[in-house]
């Protein structure tokens, strides 16, 4: 099997990916709507092809602490998805679920419903990609980590920096009362895994259309 050369995704390529974000985006949050018993309205998502090296940089800094939430992603896609949350939103939706005002120093018990919240939304935003798709996608127990951009980016860089260094970023701001909350999946496949997940919606892929 020949495989999809990231750095010349076109732009059907491109449209194919980021509806897939659209779609996954919009199932979590139904799902996290669901889990808070509040409406939750979504803005247009921001969907983007980026290079690991350019992803701390959408924090503002590297040195920015955010929340990351990290996941293995295996079955017939592998890989990493990583939720993350700058720490105003993450206390804003600490305080949705648990009427808790959180310091930017989280409880352990703060810590494991943030752990609830991102896989809730990563497992929704899975699942309709596996729907799509009739690939077999499980992800792994949340691991959480409170540390700056550009730590937190740095593990999934490693484990699949020398297969592929491109990522599908899903930028995803939503609304509760007045208070906006940003959450951004970051969907880091293997080249064989872009190759299967836009072969099995019948794109084009070097040459060879998908019947």
């Amino acid at each position: 099997m020949r495989n999809v050369d990231i750095n010349r995704l076109n732009e059907i390529y491109l449209d194919v990916l980021k509806e897939l974000g659209n779609i996954g985006a919009g199932n979590a949050i139904t799902a996290l709507s669901t889990m808070i018993g509040k409406k939750v309205d979504m803005k247009v998502p921001t969907v983007k092809i980026l290079e690991l090296v350019e992803v701390p940089d959408i924090f503002g800094s590297p040195d920015t602490v955010i929340v990351g939430i990290y996941f293995g992603l295996d079955g017939d896609v592998k890989g990493n998805i990583l939720f993350t949350l700058d720490l105003d939103s993450a206390s804003s939706l600490i305080w949705n679920l648990m009427g808790i005002e959180a310091k930017e120093e989280f409880d352990e018990l703060e810590k494991s419903a943030l752990e609830e919240i991102g896989n809730i939304m990563a497992g929704s935003y899975v699942a309709s990609l596996s729907t799509l798709t009739s690939l077999n996608m499980k992800i792994s127990p949340p691991a959480l980590s409170i540390d700056m951009a550009g730590a937190i980016l740095s593990v999934p860089a490693i484990q699949y920096g020398e297969i592929s260094d491109k990522i599908l970023f899903i930028e995803t701001q939503f609304v509760e009362g007045e208070r906006l909350i940003r959450g951004d999946f970051f969907l880091i496949p293997d080249i064989n895994s872009f190759d299967l997940i836009l072969k099995a919606l019948g794109v084009e892929v070097n040459g060879e259309q998908n019947s």
